[in-house]
């Protein structure tokens, strides 16, 4: 059994640290403040090969696995997680095709992808988060198009996006094996944007509304056949959800190395508060979860890419790493006392940020309940 990343891993963790350190550490707190993507940064991302990395080769894209995705996340992520959550909703809509779609929908939307467009990943609603079955957006077949329409909320990268994938009920009646998913383009009529959402942290990931008034949807841009939807979304949630867990654990390295330099240069008592045990013993829980995290991560990111079943895996991986976040977050703020309450330093951000991962791509709750059910299946 080993534990050791590969020459070829390391370049590429190594490449995407350098990046997260030049382009997205100095500028995070602006574009936090500011609510704003930097487009800037992600021109001279793919300009060094680290976007879209899983884009299979056949493509033009890299042809990369989940395990060098994760080492990239987790590098910049370090950065920026909310900047860092944008480019990953790309992965997500590349994990669509990954498991399902026909060679012209893989064409279409991995070659809008490498030009440096955008999609967006459209399933929750008011009414539906961890609820997958319960959304109500309505797709009805008439002749050689689909009708669809109805609203999603919590759309990340909806501003940015060039194009969608929406899931929507094309049987109402048949529960979770009535929903559908669909590619429907930003610009086709009826499809209105509602204004971007005001979040409490990864604020430079942009979310907002999406509304549907009778958008006419091809025939051919049906994903699968009708009632593989929620299928499509549970296979994509394998692969997200160890992503999820990578940016994770980038915020509680983060976190961790913060609290590390603070607590070796603040001083009390005449000497640094990493040597008095109330502070020291925080630093070490959090350290010990970092590793802990982040062994889980790439285990369900290698099983992935061993063609191996990992929904137990991705569960462990997403539940673990974002309840560290927010532990770590939490206890570094606590380490940098009453400095962690001030927008001066990075704790504060960071806290904000962590706040999040124990929600989307799945509650820590529904984790557990995943968790449970795949070993009542053992």
């Amino acid at each position: 059994m080993d534990f050791q990343i590969s020459a070829e891993h390391t370049m590429i963790r190594d490449l995407a640290r350098q990046f997260a350190r030049r382009e997205i550490a100095p500028i995070a707190a602006a574009c936090d403040r500011e609510a704003r993507f930097p487009m800037e940064a992600y021109t001279k991302l793919r300009e060094v090969g680290l976007a879209n990395v899983t884009i299979p080769a056949a493509y033009g894209g890299m042809g990369l696995g989940c395990v060098e995705l994760a080492l990239v996340t987790e590098q910049l992520g370090w950065g920026c997680a909310g900047i860092t959550g944008a480019i990953g909703i790309n992965s997500i809509v590349a994990d669509v095709f990954h498991c399902a779609g026909t060679e012209a929908q893989r064409q279409l939307v991995f070659g809008r992808m490498l030009e440096g467009k955008w999609g967006a990943y459209a399933v929750t609603e008011p009414s539906a988060g961890s609820d997958v079955a319960a959304i109500r957006t309505r797709a009805e077949r008439r002749g050689e198009r689909y009708l669809i329409n109805g609203s999603k909320v919590w759309i990340s990268n909806a501003p940015l996006a060039d194009f969608f994938i929406v899931f929507a009920k094309t049987d109402p009646a048949a529960g979770h094996r009535g929903i559908s998913a669909f590619i429907v383009d930003r610009d086709m009529a009826g499809l209105r944007l509602g204004k971007s959402l005001g979040k409490m942290g990864q604020r430079a990931a942009p979310a907002a509304e999406v509304f549907f008034d009778g958008v006419e949807v091809p025939a051919d841009r049906l994903v699968g056949n009708e009632g593989d939807g929620f299928m499509i979304a549970m296979k994509v949630f394998d692969r997200s959800r160890p992503m999820v867990g990578a940016l994770a654990l980038s915020v509680a390295q983060r976190c961790l190395d913060e609290a590390v330099g603070y607590a070796k240069q603040r001083h009390t008592m005449g000497k640094p508060i990493i040597e008095h045990q109330a502070i020291g013993h925080k630093i070490a829980d959090m350290a010990v979860r970092v590793e802990a995290a982040r062994l889980l991560v790439y285990q369900a990111a290698a099983l992935m890419d061993a063609g191996k079943s990992n929904t137990l895996q991705a569960a462990y991986a997403k539940l673990f790493a974002a309840d560290s976040a927010m532990h770590c977050a939490t206890e570094a703020v606590q380490v940098f006392g009453g400095m962690g309450y001030s927008t001066d330093y990075p704790v504060e951000k960071l806290f904000r940020d962590a706040k999040v991962l124990q929600i989307y791509e799945g509650t820590s709750e529904i984790q557990k309940t995943i968790i449970a059910r795949e070993l009542a299946r053992a």
